[in-house]
């Protein structure tokens, strides 16, 4: 049993790592900026006023967290290289200090040309902020991270939608994993299971991986 928190637990990837967590048998703390919005998370989760990118917060909930998962989302470019900051500079100061478990963009993944998905010309702009900030929040933990643990997790680039727990999954490095059609598909649900799998058996330690089925 883990003692894990979860800094957007009531989002969509965040609410389903919660309830993914729990189903195990671990210990969550589900911090969100709004918690009377999140009545909707399991019954045995502790439930407080947190936030990635405040290092009191993170301070606060550090002592005896096993792994710290940031699964934050809406806001402008620079909050996730915010939170990645945050974290990295807060926890490297303490001892015993939890591993961070970043759910990044998957379009921080290499296509077939060795080039970033969010970097190809018909990349829709709605999206092209949150995914710079994800890259930049990427290359914050490859390069500036020292004296912390951290896991960096990609979804697939395109084909990635709540759905079913299926519990099965591939994993990969840098580029999406494939199907014999050459799509990547994951569910938030199976992309939850392989966060949890990560935390009760660390695979990916200080680098990035991407799942699919």
């Amino acid at each position: 049993m883990s003692n894990i928190v979860v800094f957007g637990a009531g989002g969509t990837a965040g609410s389903r790592i919660t309830a993914e967590a729990v189903g195990r048998g671990h210990r969550v703390t589900a911090a969100v900026r709004r918690p009377e919005a999140t009545s909707y998370l399991p019954p045995s989760v502790k439930l407080v006023t947190g936030d990635a990118t405040s290092g009191r917060s993170v301070r606060e909930l550090a002592p005896d967290t096993d792994a710290m998962v940031v699964a934050i989302g809406g806001g402008e470019r620079g909050l996730w290289l915010n939170a990645a900051r945050t974290l990295v500079g807060t926890l490297r100061n303490l001892p015993a200090a939890p591993r961070i478990i970043h759910v990044g963009g998957g379009s921080t993944l290499l296509t077939p040309k060795g080039t970033r998905y969010l970097d190809e010309l018909d990349f829709p702009d709605e999206y092209r902020d949150a995914a710079l900030g994800q890259a930049d929040a990427l290359d914050f933990y490859r390069s500036s991270a020292d004296g912390v643990t951290w896991t960096y997790v990609s979804p697939p680039p395109l084909e990635f939608h709540p759905g079913e727990r299926t519990g099965h999954y591939r994993t990969g490095g840098d580029q999406p994993v494939t199907d014999d059609e050459g799509r990547s598909v994951l569910s938030y649900e199976d992309l939850a299971v392989a966060i949890v799998d990560e935390i009760e058996t660390p695979r990916h330690t200080n680098e990035r991986f991407t799942a699919a089925y």
